[in-house]
């Protein structure tokens, strides 16, 4: 599958598709069982990369991931100190919520409540090149974008609307950002990846922009024949 969207905005990387899969595919990149640690924005870079990338709930080694993938809601006792300021037992901690009644509150009302709302999931969650999906219907479409690119997409998700949110910036994980939200909710686009944690998984010029598959298909349709055509774009594409 060709995107027009990535021609128009002169991407030099693959969109990636995230697409559920009862199977995985051979040859693909993938937690072990019981890995200690692993990150899936790595993966996701990968994937933009030309790779696939596999996941299931039991080799999704980090608690976040498995909750951005959609596999299962946070677990409470742990997480809300670790993403705050520490205590139970927790010595390392991030400082992203001020303290553990609102990282709780976090996740039980946003996180939670959103993994709650999803569909059955298939044992599998794939990243792969979008030019690698055939017969596949994704779930979800992530372009990895640098300023100008960003720009460009923002603009493009409120071209065939009065309304001026058609983009949205949330608080949240990596995973999260990219994965669970636009399959959460699928009329928006999400730019992602400022969660500090997972920014270092990926190169320091680019964000996501990620969207539904249903949203993808809809932008798709009118890409060329809005401004991504005209001189202001012109001018930016010139310089990406």
């Amino acid at each position: 599958m060709e995107s027009k969207i990535s021609k128009l905005i002169k991407l030099s990387n693959c969109p990636v598709a995230v697409v559920q899969s009862e199977t995985c595919p051979e040859k693909v990149l993938q937690f072990k069982e019981n890995h200690r640690w692993g990150c899936a924005i790595a993966m996701l870079a990968a994937a933009a990369n030309g790779k696939i990338a596999a996941f299931t709930k039991e080799t999704t080694p980090c608690l976040g991931g498995r909750a951005g993938l959609g596999f299962e809601k946070y677990p409470l006792g742990w997480i809300e100190y670790f993403l705050s300021c520490g205590g139970a037992g927790v010595d390392r901690c991030e400082h992203y919520k001020k303290n553990p009644d609102v990282a709780r509150e976090f996740i039980c009302k946003i996180s939670n409540a959103l993994i709650e709302k999803l569909e059955p999931r298939k044992k599998f969650l794939l990243f792969k090149p979008l030019n690698l999906v055939e017969d596949e219907t994704p779930d979800v479409i992530i372009f990895l974008v640098n300023a100008d690119q960003l720009s460009g997409l923002v603009t493009l998700s409120n071209y065939d609307s009065a309304r001026h949110d058609g983009t949205k910036i949330l608080f949240g994980a990596g995973c999260a950002q990219t994965i669970l939200y636009p399959l959460s909710e699928k009329n928006f686009c999400f730019v992602g990846l400022t969660d500090p944690s997972a920014r270092k998984f990926i190169d320091k010029n680019l964000l996501a922009f990620s969207m539904s598959y249903e949203k993808f298909l809809q932008l798709e349709s009118i890409a060329e024949e809005s401004f991504l055509t005209a001189d202001a774009w012109e001018n930016l594409y010139k310089r990406i």
